[in-house]
């Protein structure tokens, strides 16, 4: 399953190497999200999620081993269709007769230093560095509460409950208060050292990594990140040729595996079938993977929209509107023409509605009748000029 996103040569676009980089992101969100939705209804589920730091990245170990080791790429890489080769292997040789072609040919894959190198730069440190980012987190949270609420010392909590557990004696008590107290004072110097460090970490990783990418756009560069950098390996694009040998390879290796195979028959033939379950497995990781991410995100849409339409609520007709407010035996009568001020009988002038009755008069008529007598002088009902608003559309 292979993603081409266009570019001439064997050198991958900006877009093709950003694209292979955000998918590792890209998809453990996927996950945790999926993994979310299932936990809802399988509640065991949330032991997962609890621990999604390490799941992922034991996940991400076996995927992204499994890939350098067949196909001399990252898991995002494969998908992509780019492979990594060392940087001295890129650089042709002219005066190089054909033997010496084919050796730099063979040797051009990736050697076993730089297979680990890469799982350690595609799944280790950035394991460290999410963990990094958590404690980080819950270290500025602690002392934003310490800030808020002054400090709390949680000696005295495990005290109680110690006591609570038993009768316990003196000694004993105070031996547990010094262990706890040495954990908790090592847990805050370790929290205190990384909320210092971490920050000036992240910004050089981010500032290095956007100085590559930046470098790698303007074509200045060959290496997309400083890892790659660092273990002198370029990413290319792979040929048809390659892929095939990349197929021709996997399984010599396989059939190499299955023929060391040692034991009874009947041994033999159960480690035959767990390890065909195995291939079969890695060989559909990827498409299996974005499959599986797809269908749940789906069936979130799908059960989301249901349970709309059925949780939506139900639209009734606007009220009607409030009956029109009494004309008082005692007040002034309505003029037949809407226009006319009841006050003053002109047309109104900068009209103004008297919010107790719903009435319209001139401005300056209400709020001098208002201001007087305190009242509506068409219903009679108690008012203050606060209650006069001004209209800026007169019918």
């Amino acid at each position: 399953m292979l993603f081409q996103v266009g570019g001439q040569g064997a050198r991958p676009t900006f877009f093709e190497m950003a694209a292979a980089q955000q998918l590792p992101t890209s998809l453990r969100a996927a996950l945790s999200y999926s993994l979310g939705v299932l936990a809802l209804r399988r509640p065991f589920i949330h032991t997962i999620l609890d621990f999604d730091d390490e799941f992922f990245a034991v996940l991400m170990m076996v995927l992204e081993s499994h890939s350098l080791r067949t196909n001399d790429a990252s898991f995002s890489e494969s998908l992509y269709g780019l492979r990594r080769r060392p940087s001295i292997n890129l650089v042709p040789n002219r005066n190089a007769s054909n033997a010496n072609s084919n050796d730099n040919l063979h040797h051009s894959c990736l050697g076993r230093r730089q297979k680990v190198l890469s799982v350690v730069f595609l799944v280790v440190l950035p394991y460290f560095k999410s963990k990094l980012h958590s404690i980080y987190n819950k270290e500025r949270e602690a002392r934003l509460q310490e800030s808020l609420w002054g400090h709390d010392d949680g000696r005295m909590d495990n005290i109680d409950y110690i006591f609570h557990h038993g009768v316990i004696s003196r000694t004993r008590v105070e031996v547990s208060t010094m262990q706890i107290s040495n954990v908790t004072n090592f847990k805050k110097r370790v929290m205190t050292i990384v909320g210092v460090l971490y920050p000036w970490l992240h910004v050089t990783s981010e500032g290095m990594s956007f100085a590559y990418q930046l470098l790698y756009l303007l074509d200045a560069t060959g290496y997309f990140t400083l890892g790659l950098h660092a273990l002198g390996i370029h990413v290319c694009r792979a040929t048809g040729q390659e892929l095939m040998d990349s197929s021709s390879r996997l399984s010599r290796i396989r059939s190499h595996e299955l023929e060391r195979l040692h034991g009874p028959p009947w041994l033999k033939s159960f480690q035959r079938v767990v390890l065909s379950c195995v291939y079969t497995t890695l060989d559909y990781a990827q498409t299996g993977l974005i499959a599986a991410v797809f269908f749940f995100k789906m069936m979130e849409w799908w059960y989301q929209s249901a349970e709309e339409r059925m949780v939506a609520p139900t639209v009734y007709p606007s009220p009607p509107p409030p009956p029109h407010p009494k004309v008082a035996d005692d007040g002034i009568p309505l003029p037949r023409d809407r226009t006319i001020c009841p006050l003053c009988s002109q047309k109104r002038v900068n009209p103004s509605v008297l919010a107790i009755s719903g009435f319209v008069f001139c401005y300056s008529c209400i709020f001098k009748y208002v201001s007087q007598y305190k009242r509506c002088p068409i219903t009679l009902l108690h008012a203050s000029v606060e209650q006069i608003r001004r209209l800026f559309h007169d019918l």
